[in-house]
């Protein structure tokens, strides 16, 4: 979870707090009804209400508590997608930690401005390699050259961050089934595949796999069907994985971020256009009577105003994943984002569907 600034948890728990008001008038009736039906005393209905509450509450304070951290000097981390954004970042941040790096760029062999940034540090704690994780002959490379630079490959690898990934938009009727798959190959299939490759190198470490997925994996939204598709795939893989590793001390994590488009630039405006222009041409005569250029041109304004507004310090980021990889007792799930898309987040998450359908998708 995000570390959120006092003014934030403070509006959320104001917000709680109302919550709870405006339940209050419905709420213990419903209770009421429901001890009834199960043969409980009526005084058991005051104490499930603060007992909700306080649910609530201790769900902001939680991830404040500390948890004991690993030693990171004898440490080695995979990171993929390091050209830019999060995992650029990340590699330098790691690195500067005391962890040794293992920076994977898909554009290493063409010279990629990420890459040789990244080569420019001249540190044996930090190696750049050609990685595209949509290739199975690139992933294997990629563990040989792994594995040939650990101090110790039977002490295995530490960590692997399956960062790289990338986005789109556009509704249903617009998206060809091949920009589906497009999408899926990097952010589901790229992520599955580097894991296979790297597990047994995690195993004799006892390691950890760090998945970055998105708040987009736990709830859908109009327009972005193609990428909410295959972060619903990375987190029931994450928690079957999490699952089938836990026999072997190896800890599963995923970070869900929020909205930090502009941040990453993982969708930029020029990204955008070209992507609505392609949409249009690439799209049925009878899907463009019925929508109406117009129409489908507001949905690109849209995304394009929900670039703008997204956040854009991705420290929140960083400072989850790395708590992922430090942590002595690591969360499942993190979701770095900020008290909007949190608050949107449980509502669309937990409250049932119809309820809320009704509040952000009337």
């Amino acid at each position: 979870m995000a570390k959120f600034s006092h003014l934030q948890v403070a509006a959320m728990v104001l917000f709680s707090f109302l919550l709870t008001l405006s339940l209050g008038w419905w709420l213990p009736e419903i209770l009421l009804q429901l001890v009834k039906v199960f043969g409980c005393p009526e005084e058991l209905v005051s104490h499930c209400i603060v007992l909700m509450y306080l649910v609530f509450v201790l769900c902001l304070v939680t991830p404040a508590l500390p948890r004991g951290s690993v030693k990171v000097e004898d440490k080695t981390i995979l990171i993929t997608g390091c050209d830019t954004g999060i995992g650029f970042a990340l590699a330098k941040h790691l690195h500067a930690k005391g962890f040794s790096v293992f920076a994977g760029c898909l554009l290493k062999d063409k010279n990629g401005e990420g890459a040789q940034i990244l080569e420019k540090n001249k540190c044996e704690r930090l190696k750049v390699l050609q990685m595209n994780t949509c290739s199975d002959e690139e992933v294997l490379q990629a563990v040989e050259f792994v594995r040939r630079h650990l101090r110790d490959p039977e002490k295995g690898l530490w960590g692997v961050v399956n960062n790289a990934g990338i986005s789109t938009f556009g509704e249903v009727e617009f998206t060809s089934v091949a920009h589906y798959k497009e999408i899926a190959d990097v952010n589901l299939w790229g992520t599955i595949r580097a894991t296979k490759a790297f597990l047994p190198l995690i195993r004799r470490a006892n390691g950890r796999i760090v998945n970055v997925a998105s708040m987009f994996g736990r709830f859908g939204i109009a327009g972005l069907s193609a990428y909410c598709i295959s972060n619903y795939g990375m987190e029931a893989f994450s928690d079957c994985l999490r699952y089938e590793q836990r026999r072997w001390g190896v800890k599963v994590s995923i970070i869900e971020p929020g909205n930090y488009l502009a941040a990453t630039d993982i969708l930029t405006h020029s990204h955008i256009e070209s992507t609505a222009h392609r949409l249009w041409n690439e799209t049925s005569e009878i899907v463009k009577d019925d929508y109406g250029k117009a129409y489908f041109d507001r949905q690109t304004i849209t995304m394009k105003s929900f670039n703008s507004s997204s956040s854009k310090d991705i420290s929140p980021i960083i400072n989850a994943i790395t708590d992922a990889l430090t942590s002595r007792y690591p969360y499942c799930r993190y979701e770095p984002m900020d008290a909007y898309w949190w608050v949107r987040f449980h509502i669309l998450t937990y409250l049932p569907t119809p309820i809320a359908d009704w509040l952000y998708n009337n």
